[in-house]
């Protein structure tokens, strides 16, 4: 019996068991051993392995020997973080990701990611690998709390413990903006040239914030590093798009039966994909063109398009799918009146706008309805409201200042918000508590109880909604859908709305 073969009939995933894995599975065709880490990614989880890390195994494809192979980082000293160490270096950092349609399962193995590293177990190995010159770009999938940034001020967080722990220990960083800026020292009292930063994270205008932010930190730490960083470190703008659940012990199960591959940690996504990259790189850069990356002077547009559309509706299927009762976004879009609610919610979005080369915005809103109703995608609710003090404000509330200031409507908008307020009060309708998993998870619940009618409490945290408090149209929008909300529930405060508008 073949080593690579379990007890069951499946097979352990590694280079070795490569050749013996199903015809049905795509492997990679490259020598990953002539591959070099010309990139280090911050972040490894579900979504960088199924769109950053697919299109450099794409790109590997064509150009074998690249030198724009993938380093793995982990930073956080979490759950998480630990099984995706013990499973990528138990699988020689290969994985199997599945592209799940209605009409069928593709299954395929990556190998782009070559190394990857734990970083509470040697916070050095991680600093190295960003201050060695073969390191020509480093990637974040950081999620949106990861930028240490006061939302009501746009300013840096400087007094976050996890700030002021790296400033104080500059060799033993535990934040990403601290490894970041041990590297680019090492590389600046070497003489060598900087790395560009690429974030990867639902942030509109997300190499401007981190530009800002590192910038920021590195300034504090050495004003003439933080003059260096600012002059000859580049930070694209980009655009992410592919929708990737978490992993669940279901998911495992289905690799297994489906395809024959003991993997412990696969992926699972959806067949749609977009990256939009601002052409900025301070070191080069792969042909990204080549494996359908588009490449422009100025991804703003698109990054509205999607933050305003895609994952504003996610907060709206998320908050109220969950106060009703579900546990699925399919479950949730398979409603009428939910699929309605999402529909007229990026059509109360879409004056604010800016026209987006090559695409038509009604078709792309009909993708939205479609990707978010398939079946096969088994994308969890807890998993789109979690941070919500930190999505709401980059994901929604710049479309309800516009719409105030156009004088439009906002009703479908501050529906969302009110069911944030409803959602953090921590019962469904089942009076189930709703856990929430938010860094401000304390003051949030404790300021949305104060009052079951009443959003101001809420709406009165600038941290999140600047000054947006100040506006009684806003305000009373919020009171009105909660108010709906505590009386009627969910459903029947959807069917007021169909009837409504």
């Amino acid at each position: 019996m073949n080593s690579n073969i379990s007890t069951g009939s499946t097979i352990k995933l590694n280079q070795a068991s490569l050749s013996h894995l199903p015809g049905n599975v795509r492997i990679p065709k490259y020598d990953r051993h002539q591959i070099t880490n010309g990139i280090v990614h911050i972040g490894v989880g579900g979504f960088h392995r199924s769109h950053q890390a697919l299109y450099l195994d794409d790109y590997f494809h064509q150009n074998p020997g690249s030198d724009w192979g993938i380093c793995g980082v982990g930073l956080l000293d979490y759950d998480y973080d630990r099984r995706m160490r013990d499973a990528l270096l138990s699988q020689d950092c290969l994985y199997t990701l599945v592209e799940r349609s209605p009409q069928s399962d593709r299954a395929r193995i990556i190998g782009s990611i070559t190394r990857y590293l734990f970083a509470p177990d040697n916070r050095q190995a991680a600093i190295e690998a960003m201050a060695n010159p073969e390191c020509r770009i480093v990637t974040l999938t950081i999620t949106e709390s990861g930028y240490y940034y006061i939302e009501g001020s746009g300013e840096f967080d400087v007094n976050h413990p996890t700030i002021q722990h790296d400033l104080h220990h500059p060799d033993q960083p535990i934040g990403t903006y601290g490894f970041l800026t041990a590297a680019l020292e090492k590389r600046y009292k070497q003489g060598l040239a900087p790395f560009t930063v690429l974030s990867c994270d639902n942030i509109q205008g997300n190499g401007n914030m981190v530009r800002k932010m590192l910038t920021t930190f590195a300034q504090i730490r050495d004003p003439e590093l933080g003059r260096w960083v600012a002059e000859y470190v580049a930070f694209p703008n980009c655009m992410v798009d592919r929708i990737t659940p978490m992993t669940t012990p279901p998911d495992i199960k289905m690799v297994a039966e489906q395809f024959g591959i003991d993997d412990a940690f696969p992926g699972v996504t959806e067949p749609f994909i977009q990256w939009v990259i601002e052409d900025t790189f301070c070191a080069g850069r792969p042909d990204w063109e080549s494996v359908g990356v588009q490449m422009t002077n100025d991804v703003h547009p698109y990054e509205m398009m999607k933050i305003r559309l895609l994952n504003a509706s996610h907060l709206l299927i998320g908050y109220l799918g969950s106060l009703a009762g579900y546990t699925y976004v399919y479950e949730v879009m398979a409603d009428p009146l939910f699929e309605q609610a999402v529909a007229k919610l990026m059509d109360e979005v879409t004056p604010t706008l800016q026209p987006v080369p090559g695409i038509d915005l009604d078709d792309y809103k009909k993708t939205l309805i479609e990707r978010f109703s398939n079946p096969k995608i088994r994308d969890q609710l807890p998993r789109l409201c979690l941070n919500g003090s930190a999505k709401i404000p980059k994901f929604v509330l710049g479309s309800i200042r516009d719409k105030l200031q156009l004088g439009g409507a906002i009703d479908y908008l501050s529906l969302t918000i009110a069911a944030w307020c409803r959602y953090l009060s921590s019962q469904d309708k089942q009076g189930q508590p709703i856990p929430i998993d938010d860094p401000l998870a304390d003051i949030l619940t404790q300021r949305a109880s104060l009052s079951e009618l009443d959003p101001k409490p809420l709406l009165s945290i600038s941290e999140i909604f600047g000054d947006l408090v100040e506006s009684p149209r806003f305000v009373e929008a919020v009171a009105d859908q909660l108010r709906s909300l505590h009386e009627f529930g969910v459903n029947g405060t959807l069917v007021r709305f169909s009837q409504a508008h």
